[in-house]
């Protein structure tokens, strides 16, 4: 046994030293198969990046009311009338004044102008109550100062700012027939709510005449047990019927949404890549078996076995295969991890969001590079084991 694996051992050395004899070949392989971990890393950094934004926007013990079957903000409606039936509910947190801890909020689309393509693209406009900012973490007035209440001010989230123009401190903005001066940027520990603009609910509705009604109620909870209390108390008061979320839940929901389908789109891409750098590296091992057919019928004659040829060739696939892997990597985290970006969010409007890439994300494109570099290396090896001694003494 010891023999055998000094053989491994010995077959293996000669195989890697002799990858600089065929580097063309071998650095084609190593290529494709990093610019398949590239598109990879790519989208699931993306779709990371865009779960940790949204997915972090959310607490246990903040409940979001939308209408009954609404699965987005954009696409439910609450009556005022509903609204003080919920500050009257069980399990709702209230401020040193008595008054409870809630926040009915308008949720509309305006236009907006992308920095980089010069193109229009949906933005949020957020009508918030007085207690709007209250009910969020980490809420932090970053330029400028807060709007006032009862005037056509905006502060606008500095994600939003950094991705889109004509949003800064001092400007003038045009939403429909309705002027806004921009007064503030906030932060909200690059959460969802960096990516919004906020007014005042009561000039909100006036302005785009939704006098009556809000799209959701966010309210503080005693504590995140209270929730259940806060949904029967819905579900049984034939006045309210409302879908009642706790906020961690429903960004939870939205983030799995947008993010499977930038995996789904990823995934496909990166796979029908990968079978390419696969005939590539079938390409560079069956060659690299021709090369060395004299050697390897050498040591066949003088007592080596095939099994030594075999693990000698796959691991010259492997080790290729690793090197593709790694420098892939190392790319997509210089070129990407970091970067900001938008897309459509579950409300159809613009989340600004920076690609992030973790180590487990790595692991995952060196997995598919090794397993590209097995199934390239697999069937030239059997070659290897196999390659009959007189064939190969004569190969040249």
């Amino acid at each position: 046994m010891r023999s055998l694996w000094l053989q491994v051992a010995a077959v293996t050395a000669i195989n890697l030293k002799s990858i600089g004899q065929r580097r063309w070949l071998s650095l084609s392989t190593v290529i494709a198969i990093a610019l398949v971990v590239i598109v990879l890393l790519a989208f699931l950094a993306m779709a990371n990046g865009f779960q940790r934004t949204i997915a972090g926007s959310g607490a246990d013990d903040i409940a979001i009311v939308l209408r009954a079957g609404s699965q987005a903000e954009i696409n439910s409606t609450v009556s005022r009338d509903q609204v003080r039936l919920i500050e009257d509910g069980p399990g709702i947190a209230r401020g040193s004044d008595g008054k409870p801890l809630i926040s009915p909020e308008l949720y509309l689309v305006v236009d907006g102008i992308k920095r980089s393509t010069k193109t229009k693209a949906n933005l949020p406009l957020r009508g918030i109550g007085e207690q709007g900012t209250t009910l969020r973490k980490d809420i932090a007035i970053t330029a400028g100062r807060m709007f006032n209440r009862g005037s056509n001010e905006v502060v606008v989230g500095k994600a939003l700012l950094r991705e889109f123009e004509g949003f800064d401190v001092g400007s003038t903005v045009s939403f429909g027939a309705s002027r806004w001066n921009v007064v503030g940027v906030f932060e909200a520990g690059g959460s969802v709510f960096e990516s919004e603009i906020w007014a005042d609910l009561n000039v909100v509705q006036s302005l785009f005449n939704r006098n009556n009604v809000v799209q959701t109620v966010r309210a503080r909870l005693t504590g995140p047990a209270a929730l259940n209390e806060l949904k029967s108390y819905s579900d049984n008061e034939p006045r309210l019927k409302l879908d009642v979320k706790s906020e961690a839940a429903y960004f939870a929901e939205q983030a799995s949404q947008t993010s499977d389908l930038i995996q789904k789109l990823g995934w496909p891409l990166a796979i029908a890549m990968a079978l390419g750098a696969v005939a590539g590296a079938l390409n560079t091992m069956y060659s690299s078996v021709a090369a060395r057919a004299t050697e390897i019928a050498t040591l066949r004659a003088i007592g080596f076995g095939g099994f030594p040829a075999f693990v000698g060739t796959l691991a010259e696939s492997l080790l290729l295969a690793v090197i593709g892997g790694l420098l892939g990597a190392a790319a997509t985290y210089l070129i990407f991890d970091g970067v900001t970006a938008s897309t459509l969010g579950g409300n159809f409007t613009q989340v600004v969001f920076d690609f992030k890439l973790s180590p487990w994300l790595i692991a995952e494109g060196v997995a598919l590079a090794l397993i590209v570099g097995l199934i390239g290396g697999l069937f030239p090896a059997v070659r290897a084991a196999r390659l009959p001694i007189v064939e190969g003494l004569y190969a040249r």
